[in-house]
């Protein structure tokens, strides 16, 4: 049986008990304030409008993410990023079948299929942030909030939107001038059946 459930904090959440999802989830404090509200102005969408809106807000995200500028890049250190790979894949097969992720130097791309019923990806997000964040701070020798309280969200809808998420996830690195090709990065992960580009 299909359940909806809806809750809103700054940005619109809409979970159901099944289907494909596209979240993004970064470091506390890697937007600075003001530059993120001028991003919450711009974002203010119903989250039933179109899929061209919905790609316009994640570009703008990602480009107050990638700037150069931002100091903030912990996910970039090989050991942490390896902590952030293991507790993406714990739940793997379990509670959602990973479609593929990215793990930038400050937030992380995330497709997966949701598998449990009794989850919502509310509570699957808030346990991998958690373990991440806990295990990151005790590395790197540091108290107080990893991640940034709220994820960005979105159920993918179709085959097409489906396409365009996984092609947009794994070319990250390549957008932000990190790598010419997404293979050569280090926090892509994505099962050949998934993959979309060459």
């Amino acid at each position: 049986m299909l359940i909806r459930q809806f809750h809103k904090r700054n940005l619109p959440h809409l979970y159901y008990n099944e289907g494909i999802y596209f979240v993004t989830y970064r470091l506390y404090g890697s937007i600075p304030s003001d530059k993120l509200s001028n991003f919450k102005r711009l974002q203010r969408f119903n989250t039933d409008r179109g899929f061209k809106r919905y790609k316009e807000i994640i570009k703008a995200y990602d480009s107050l993410l990638d700037k150069p500028t931002n100091q903030i890049r912990y996910l970039k250190r090989p050991d942490v990023m390896q902590i952030c790979k293991s507790t993406i894949h714990f739940y793997d097969g379990e509670l959602y079948n990973i479609i593929c992720y990215c793990i930038m130097p400050n937030h992380i791309h995330f497709v997966f299929e949701l598998l449990s019923e009794n989850k919502t990806v509310g509570s699957i997000m808030g346990s991998i942030k958690k373990f991440s964040g806990k295990n990151s701070n005790i590395l790197l020798k540091q108290t107080g909030p990893f991640w940034q309280a709220e994820s960005f969200d979105r159920l993918v809808r179709d085959d097409v939107e489906l396409y365009f998420t996984i092609k947009y996830a794994l070319l990250n690195p390549v957008n932000a001038g990190l790598v010419k090709d997404w293979k050569n990065w280090e926090g892509t992960y994505c099962p050949e059946m998934y993959q979309v580009i060459d």
